[in-house]
């Protein structure tokens, strides 16, 4: 039987705020449960604690099966692992450990060929097909086909970084569900997914007998795919665990009545106490003239600290009020003009107009192109003037391409980077990121950035380093800054992948009064819905705009 039982964790950060007070819930075999809440709550750290990468500060973890798990990082590898290296990271202990084994004795066969390291490495050849080894090869090939369209022989070496980030999230979720564990732990496994691929996501979930705990914000894959949703509610003294046990379509409405219940709940608690107390002092002034009273005194105040030490009922759940103010800028009406513009490798030329105040979505598969075209307008189209210069300190690779990109007049470029890798912002904290300043904005002070902080729900986290911070608030800070920055055309990667659903919200309606032009690269179904039209890039290497959202497109068709 798989499981996983949580009973009253605690989990307190190193500046000493709690972050997780009294969380607890069970999954039990074959539930599929979506752990859903704001930003910055601890649903990461939560899955760390279960995994048994972080340990809890109070409380118990127990569970019975196998574990997989999917960390958050799997998406936005940049380091020199190869696609071996990535199954290798999600398959059993004892097939990690050879192949380890197995590198090492290779290499000294290489440095030095010697009988000593021969042997070395016939043994280690011989621990590898004891452990599985060459069964996991077999499975791996199965994995790439379903995952990459290649034969695990040819794809073993290829840098992961090569791959786009749905192709990693893929390539270890084929792995991860057909793969031994019982019980999976999957943190945002639709990151990064085209829809074809979210689709597929939602039912292999559904489908699948193992027990699974995943971290989303996409509602449909919620709604299609989860038994039972797990919220970490944010709270003064760290967030606590509510759980819901039906899907989405009655979450809502659920989570309205348990909020009025405890409303009211706590209105009763309140009026007893102010009850409880009056009769306290109203004892007390008769004790003073009347001996016989005063054993009723002395209950009263028994029942009165009792009632107190018990304490009030659970409080209703804080709530983030999230507010982003996106200004722009008044621009040429001809924001960006694409002239036979081919994208090297990937795309084949095409021609596009975009206007000054359009709302477009690109969308397509992953690994057709997207983020690159992106890219290339984030560093000012083909042969940009400086006012089409971006408003950020960006340290992008060239995009190789054909034909022009060309930005209007007055477009300033502000980029939203998919994987939120921004060295100008690493190892600084908020205030000091808002307080300096750069060549784009003028520097705050602590006041001001406080109370900017706090409208973006920030307001606690001023004092972390960004690289410490969770991915929806890494989100959040690089909105701000494109608030701040003066950019005159949006440019945003998948903006809504680590946003919860309430800040998701924020950003659609930054979006709406936004005076400029935005250009959104994004697999969120309900995300597209703001927006008016859709540049498409094609299963066959083209480029075409539609009036609807289109969300068949496959794999491109091009030599791998």
């Amino acid at each position: 039987m798989a499981h996983i039982d949580i009973a009253d964790v605690d989990y307190f950060l190193p500046d000493g705020r709690q972050l997780l007070s009294g969380v607890g819930f069970r999954i039990g075999e074959g539930v599929k449960a979506a752990l859903i809440g704001p930003n910055g709550t601890g649903k990461t750290t939560l899955l760390r604690i279960i995994g048994g990468d972080t340990t809890a500060d109070e409380g118990a973890v127990t569970r019975s099966g196998s574990l997989g798990i999917m960390r958050q990082f799997v998406g936005q590898v940049r380091d020199e692992s190869t696609v071996r290296d990535l199954l290798l990271m999600v398959s059993p202990a004892q097939v990690r450990d050879a192949a380890l084994a197995l590198e090492a004795a290779e290499n000294a066969l290489i440095e030095n060929d010697e009988e000593r390291t021969q042997l070395a490495y016939a043994h280690a050849l011989s621990d590898w097909a004891d452990a599985g080894g060459y069964e996991a090869e077999a499975f791996w090939d199965i994995v790439t086909m379903s995952a990459l369209g290649v034969e695990f022989d040819r794809a073993k070496w290829r840098a992961a970084n090569t791959l786009s980030g749905g192709e990693q999230k893929r390539l270890v979720l084929e792995a991860l569900f057909a793969g031994p564990d019982e019980v999976l732990l999957l943190d945002e496994p639709d990151n990064y997914l085209d829809v074809p691929g979210k689709q597929w996501l939602e039912r292999t979930i559904a489908e699948s007998t193992k027990s699974v705990l995943f971290v989303s914000h996409d509602r449909e894959l919620i709604a299609n795919a989860a038994t039972r949703i797990i919220t970490l509610e944010p709270g003064v003294s760290g967030a606590t665990s509510w759980v819901h046990g039906g899907g989405l379509k009655t979450y809502q409405q659920a989570r309205e009545d348990r909020n009025a219940r405890l409303d009211e709940l706590r209105r009763r608690w309140e009026e007893e106490q102010v009850k409880l107390r009056a009769l306290v002092l109203r004892l007390r002034e008769k004790a003073k003239f009347n001996d016989g009273i005063a054993a009723r005194y002395q209950a009263a105040q028994t029942r009165l600290a009792k009632f107190e030490e018990a304490g009030p009922p659970e409080a209703i759940p804080l709530r983030q009020n999230v507010s982003m103010r996106l200004h722009g800028g008044r621009t040429g009406k001809r924001a960006l003009v694409c002239t036979d513009l081919g994208l090297t490798g990937l795309m084949k030329p095409f021609d596009a107009e975009i206007w000054y105040g359009d709302r477009v979505a690109v969308l397509g598969s992953n690994g057709s192109g997207k983020s690159h075209f992106l890219r290339l307008l984030a560093a000012g189209g083909t042969d940009p003037d400086r006012e089409h210069l971006p408003v950020q300190a960006l340290d992008l690779a060239p995009v190789p391409h054909t034909g022009t990109a060309a930005l209007g007049a007055r477009v300033r470029p502000g980029y939203f980077a998919q994987t939120h890798g921004r060295a100008d912002l690493t190892g600084r904290t908020l205030l000091e990121i808002l307080h300096m300043g750069d060549e784009h904005r003028n520097g705050m002070g602590r006041e001001a950035a406080t109370r900017v902080l706090d409208r973006y729900g920030l307001a606690r986290a001023a004092e972390q380093r960004y690289d410490e911070l969770s991915g929806g608030q890494q989100a959040r800070i690089q909105i701000l800054l494109l608030e701040l920055s003066g950019a005159t055309m949006l440019l945003l990667d998948e903006p809504t992948d680590n946003l919860d659903l309430h800040s998701a919200e924020a950003l659609e309606q930054g979006i709406d009064a936004f005076e400029g032009t935005v250009i959104a690269v994004t697999h969120d179904r309900w995300f597209a819905r703001g927006f008016d039209r859709f540049l498409v890039f094609g299963s066959d290497g083209g480029v075409y705009e539609s009036d609807t959202p289109v969300w068949g497109e496959t794999r491109v068709q091009r030599a791998r």
